[in-house]
């Protein structure tokens, strides 16, 4: 069996509507596995929500409403409505509230209680129910006669219950081997660095239940608690595949065709539950840990991180209502390195829309299908070569497919517009306007507009898992679906062979990619 390619996003706690903090991080999973996919590859692809805990429980009832309801609708007005609105292809979802995520929660968790893994303790210390986190020293900072934490800024609240605790301190030489052993299994450099830090501090055991509210996974041996939420959360990675079904079973074949996850996308305020509590989880019930944690930075707004409780939660209908979803998805991989923090900028992405996608992208294309339908008809000519422009996009495809592959979007980002820019000066150059004037110059005109059209061919592959809506219509303008089939099938290895449009192909004008932003007066 071939292993497929798994890539999951945060399961996001579903506590309000998702903001671009949220969006960022879901497109990105997106991309990457659009990418993996025309690579020829089996992918994989989870999203989903973190619907238990106390903060939602205590935010449906000032809704007047059960928890279940709250969360039901939350998902299904808000959350995957917007995840089908940035044309996100994942091929699953997972609700920690479902059926098939409680039970397989509760035969693994008593797995490891069997095995010794969970003890009965008392727990006393601080917790923040905006984070659904048992806070240390280090997270707080002391004003006035408060503790506050450090990630919302608000009080905490001190806990004192009888819970059931995991022994992660058992695990701390494992985790340190296997970072030391293994270093590419959590970055960036600087989250594996906060990890190992973290680790050779001194980790204590964890508390895995509560026992003052209901709303929750029920310990099955123990009636009066449910599991912390962190602990039901973090094994949605592992139950939406079927963790601990029989071999035999659908889920169980689905386990085996994809654990371990070559891929977790976090942001880094997470970092520590994915890279220490969930892959201790994984080693005390015997299971593969993931390949990659990799914690991005933050969009910052203001300076600060977004966040709908500080009131800097842009939505992402915001931004998609004026520039296009296309945009958005290609702005955030583009402007941003990926694993750094990052700030959202209105004028930087008026900026990069006009520059790069109207000017760069949508400009050629346009100008291209203009030429050929005034000078050849509307029919594309016979195929050309163009020594330059085939050394420049097999040099393209080499880096962009290196870059996309160990998460460097931007770069791959840049080494395909690099190669844009390198076809619109191939235009610009030859001056096929001019050579129009004269039919002695036909077959030189025609091989100039045949080379620039193969261009864009490769262009609509390389950049259709970021703008997947875009590149189709091009696609379909290039009339490249009748000859070469559904652009989704297009392989990147491909990519770079040259000639591919053939001759006669019928080139369609189409509305302008990206249209000119409408100003306010």
């Amino acid at each position: 069996m071939t292993k497929s390619f798994y890539v999951t996003t945060p399961i996001y706690y579903v506590n309000d509507a998702p903001h671009i903090g949220h969006a960022y991080t879901t497109v990105v999973g997106d991309v990457l596995t659009r990418w993996h996919r025309q690579k020829g590859e089996s992918v994989w692809f989870l999203t989903g929500t973190d619907e238990h805990g106390e903060k939602i429980m205590r935010t449906a009832q000032t809704h007047g409403i059960s928890s279940q309801e709250w969360v039901d609708k939350l998902v299904e007005t808000e959350w995957k409505p917007n995840w089908r609105a940035l044309n996100i292809a994942n091929d699953d979802f997972i609700r920690t509230t479902e059926v098939r995520h409680t039970e397989r929660v509760q035969r693994f968790l008593q797995g490891l209680k069997d095995a010794g893994h969970i003890y009965a303790g008392k727990y006393e210390g601080p917790y923040c129910v905006g984070c659904e986190e048992f806070k240390i020293p280090g997270d707080l900072t002391l004003k006035g006669e408060e503790w506050l934490c450090n990630m919302h800024g608000t009080p905490i609240e001190i806990i004192k219950e009888d819970n059931w605790f995991f022994r992660l301190s058992a695990f701390i030489g494992p985790l340190l081997a296997h970072y030391e052993a293994h270093p590419e299994t959590c970055q960036p450099e600087s989250a594996r660095n906060e990890v190992i830090s973290f680790l050779k501090s001194g980790v204590t055991d964890l508390s895995i239940s509560r026992s003052t509210f209901d709303w929750g996974i029920q310990v099955p041996w123990d009636k009066d608690q449910i599991f912390y939420v962190w602990f039901d959360a973090l094994l949605n990675y592992a139950t939406a595949v079927g963790l601990g079904d029989s071999s035999e079973s659908e889920g169980g074949k689905k386990f085996a065709e994809v654990w371990p996850p070559d891929v977790h996308l976090i942001g880094k305020e997470i970092l520590r539950f994915h890279a220490v509590i969930w892959p201790a989880m994984l080693m005390a019930g015997n299971l593969a840990t993931p390949k990659m944690v990799f914690a991005h930075g933050w969009l910052l707004v203001g300076g600060e991180k977004m966040s709908k409780s500080k009131f800097t939660g842009i939505v992402s209908k915001d931004i998609t209502d004026h520039f296009g979803v296309d945009a958005f998805r290609y702005y955030f991989l583009r402007a941003i390195p990926f694993g750094s923090d990052g700030s959202f900028s209105w004028e930087d992405m008026s900026a990069r829309y006009t520059s790069e996608l109207a000017n760069d992208f949508g400009n050629l294309a346009s100008r291209s299908a203009a030429m050929i339908e005034k000078y050849c008809g509307g029919v594309l000519p016979v195929v050309s070569h163009a020594a330059d422009l085939e050394a420049a996009l097999k040099t393209a495809v080499d880096k962009a497919d290196a870059a996309m592959c160990a998460l460097d979007f931007q770069g791959g980002i840049l080494a395909i517009m690099d190669f844009c820019k390198r076809v619109n000066g191939y235009v610009t150059e030859k001056e096929p306007w001019v050579l129009a004037k004269d039919q002695v110059n036909k077959i030189e005109l025609d091989g100039i507009l045949y080379n620039t059209a193969e261009s864009l061919r490769a262009l609509a592959v390389l950049l259709h898992p970021v703008m997947p809506a875009t590149c189709e219509i091009l696609w379909q303008s290039l009339g490249a679906r009748e000859k070469l089939g559904e652009l989704s099938a297009q392989k990147i290895a491909d990519v770079a062979a040259w000639g591919q449009l053939p001759e006669g192909a019928t080139i369609s004008r189409t509305p302008v990619l990206f249209p000119r932003l409408e100003t306010s007066a």
